[in-house]
């Protein structure tokens, strides 16, 4: 039989070493004299060993605790978070499917009239009046509608076509508003509520290149005139639009805009033609407001001058310029100043 002994270093209080405790001191009682002399252990130290033990429990409990409540915190957050997003989803259902007290300008569109005009080659519908593209900016717009504003009900003339022209129809409602354009396909189907618009399509040759050969020839050629506008569908004057409308000729304009053809390219159509013909037809009226855009533009800044006169300029916006012509017919010159220098 092999008995295994287990040596153990016990450091007591006692200078003099202790035998080593084996095996055999589980085996006999303390009082035998084959018992092995005991170790004392301090009471201290167990009340230590329990303490740190209970003191350890109770950390532990304490961050259970700190941790139950930490969760619980963070569920509240969650669960508020998404009553929160249920109730703003369900405000802004509420609120888009109530009709608002104000209406935008393309509301205008909605009122209908069933005795509408078979001229009207193209129409006008709210639906159209959704593009995000705009001649004007717009303090411009703005400053075109109020202009248009002191004359309605008037006659209106409007060389050129954009989604955003198109509101001008509804400004005037009870006027007549009339839009010439190279390409008025470009807008798609358009139906009009209002029997007093038409949109003609016209066609323009001139281009843009030849700008000073026409504004040359405006000067020396007599049948460019003002006093010429009485017969203007039969002027002899290459930058007069002969080939318009009948009624173009036959009413007084109140308010005419220019902001078409395009023009902005070399090759492009220019707007001479346009210009010299809004100031033929303003000098045969009575009293025309006349707005021309693109002025920072030399060929529009030159031929405004030249026909409309900087000396008529009421006011100005971006590059919108209103100009005020007064109906004389048998003036011989369209300025009272000297021409414009072209340098």
């Amino acid at each position: 039989m092999m008995v295994v002994v287990v040596k153990e270093k016990i450091i007591t209080s006692e200078a003099t070493p202790q035998p080593p405790l084996t095996v055999l001191s589980f085996f006999f009682p303390s009082d035998s004299p084959k018992s092995q002399p005991q170790v004392d252990i301090p009471v201290s130290y167990h009340k230590a060993g329990d303490n740190t033990r209970t003191k350890g429990k109770n950390e532990g409990m304490g961050r259970g605790k700190s941790r139950m409540k930490i969760t619980t915190k963070k569920v509240l957050v969650v669960v508020f978070f998404i009553l929160s997003v249920v109730s703003l989803v369900r405000f802004l259902t509420i609120t888009n499917g109530t009709p608002s007290s104000f209406s935008s300008p393309s509301m205008f569109w909605t009122r209908t009239n069933t005795s509408a005009s078979s001229e009207i080659p193209h129409s006008l519908t709210r639906q159209n009046i959704t593009s995000s593209s705009a001649n004007l900016t717009d303090k411009e717009f703005q400053f075109l509608t109020s202009t248009i504003s002191t004359r309605i009900p008037c006659n209106l003339l409007v060389f050129g076509l954009s989604i955003q022209y198109l509101l001008l129809s509804s400004l005037n409602a009870g006027g007549t508003t009339i839009f010439l354009d190279d390409n008025p396909e470009k807008l798609g189907p358009i139906r009009t509520n209002y029997t007093r618009t038409r949109i003609y399509k016209v066609e323009h040759h001139a281009a843009s290149r030849n700008a000073y050969k026409l504004l040359k020839h405006a000067r020396a050629h007599p049948g460019c005139a003002p006093d010429q506008a009485g017969s203007l569908r039969l002027s002899s004057c290459k930058l007069a639009l002969t080939q318009l409308p009948n009624e173009i000729y036959t009413l007084k304009w109140d308010v005419i805009l220019v902001d078409g053809p395009s023009g902005d390219r070399f090759d492009a159509p220019g707007r001479m033609p346009a210009i010299y013909t809004a100031a033929m037809i303003a000098r045969a009226g009575n009293v025309t407001d006349v707005l021309v855009h693109d002025i920072d533009r030399i060929i529009e800044m030159w031929f405004t001058r030249e026909f409309l006169c900087e000396e008529n300029l009421i006011s100005s916006k971006g590059k919108l310029w209103h100009l005020r012509i007064r109906g004389n017919p048998n003036s011989p010159s369209f300025c009272s100043s000297a021409k414009v220098q072209i340098i």
